[in-house]
């Protein structure tokens, strides 16, 4: 069965840092985007950063100069590297595989919270 499996989340103290990462059990041909969404309790969840299979990024206007997304293609795992976080961060992230056949994958979700 395909899966992602994420790690890194946890708490950290207003203007730490944090790396998310993801690992994409299928096969590498079949990635479309990668991607980080967040989720905090009674809202809807919201695009974070994307990259394609090329490489270009997207991110959310709250997260522009703070956030890195990037993936390492070999090892099909995508990365969120968070700086200067701040407590409304705090959130629940989850990892996202748009495939180019099938439905999209999504992670379990990891835990990010950030004290004031």
């Amino acid at each position: 069965q395909v899966r992602t499996v994420e790690s890194g989340g946890g708490l950290v103290q207003s203007g730490g840092s944090l790396t998310l990462s993801c690992a994409y059990s299928g096969s590498p041909s079949n990635i479309n985007t990668m991607g980080w969404y967040r989720q905090t309790p009674g809202k809807q969840r919201d695009m974070v950063a994307t990259i394609t299979s090329g490489g270009n990024v997207n991110y959310a206007d709250s997260v522009k100069g703070r956030f890195t997304i990037f993936r390492d293609n070999s090892k099909n795992t995508v990365y969120l590297q968070m700086n200067s976080l701040k407590p409304e961060d705090t959130a629940v992230y989850f990892c996202n595989v748009d495939r180019v056949f099938g439905n999209d994958v999504w992670g379990q979700g990891t835990q990010v919270t950030v004290s004031s």
